[in-house]
């Protein structure tokens, strides 16, 4: 990676600048982007799908670790950037252009049986592609873990427990299917232009064998109960049951959806299917 020129450099010479309309802050720092590289372990023989390299900031410290990256850029400003990274670790960086949101991911993986997903995804369609992976179908999925970059506020509702205030849908479908840690913080001031908000990395590896569940009923359920957060059970899932559903479930009525355990709302939906 020190023979390629330094990313600010090349990001000037081809008069690149982030857009905001795509969610773009660039990563300049070496030590940040090897450290990301490194949350999900060693990369020799490992698939790494990137969302969002835009220059490719990230995607050089992954194939400097021993990654084949597959990376979908949909700003086509990038693609001259990346295709000079490419030439320089031959076979390894495949570019597809396009958006993510429209990317079959399983399909991207193929028959490879070492894939990772790792990227810092544009904050405004990051929880969106988080959400598609947590309950993409066959289970266990085609990646082997995830290391996601997101806004701090985000990255605390993807990692809450029953009490926190930041405990949320997001939190139990993140929870049911997968064990997910916040790595460590990136500091506004590393990113250019920085933005408002610090970031955190998510490490999320998923479970063998999470409780088995219908996941539209388990999706009606949590927006349900945390739709009408500060009410009791009783009320917040009314459309579905009320006191009924919850005796069903052998949950206290006067419960308010925060203080639920995963295995509870599995429960709950199990209880409505």
């Amino acid at each position: 990676m020190e023979d390629l020129p330094p990313l600010r450099a090349v990001v000037e010479r081809h008069g690149l600048f982030a857009k905001k309309a795509l969610g773009q802050n660039f990563l300049f720092d070496l030590n940040l982007t090897g450290k990301i590289a490194r949350v999900a372990g060693p990369l020799d023989g490992v698939t790494v799908i990137e969302v969002g390299p835009g220059p490719g900031g990230l995607t050089r410290a992954l194939l400097s670790q021993g990654a084949e990256v597959i990376a979908i850029e949909r700003d086509e400003r990038c693609l001259a950037i990346l295709d000079e990274i490419s030439a320089h670790y031959p076979g390894r960086l495949t570019v597809i252009p396009g958006d993510a949101m429209a990317t079959d991911f399983a399909a991207l993986a193929g028959s490879r049986t070492r894939v990772r997903i790792i990227a810092n995804l544009p904050y405004n369609i990051g929880t969106e592609l988080l959400i598609r992976w947590l309950t993409v179908e066959p289970w266990p999925p085609f990646y082997e873990s995830m290391a996601l970059m997101f806004q701090r506020e985000v990255a605390a509702r993807i990692v809450a427990r029953p009490g926190d205030s930041a405990f949320g849908r997001l939190a139990v479908m993140a929870g049911w299917r997968t064990e997910a840690r916040i790595a460590f913080d990136v500091p506004a001031q590393a990113f250019t232009p920085p933005p408002k908000v610090t970031s955190s990395v998510v490490h999320l590896v998923p479970r063998p064998s999470p409780l088995p569940v219908n996941l539209r009923m388990l999706e009606r359920v949590t927006q349900a109960a945390f739709g009408q957060r500060r009410k009791m059970l009783r009320q917040s899932l009314k459309v579905l049951g009320g006191e009924a559903l919850l005796q069903r479930a052998e949950i206290d009525p006067t419960r308010r959806a925060e203080t639920l355990e995963i295995e509870e709302f599995v429960r709950l939906a199990n209880a409505v299917a």
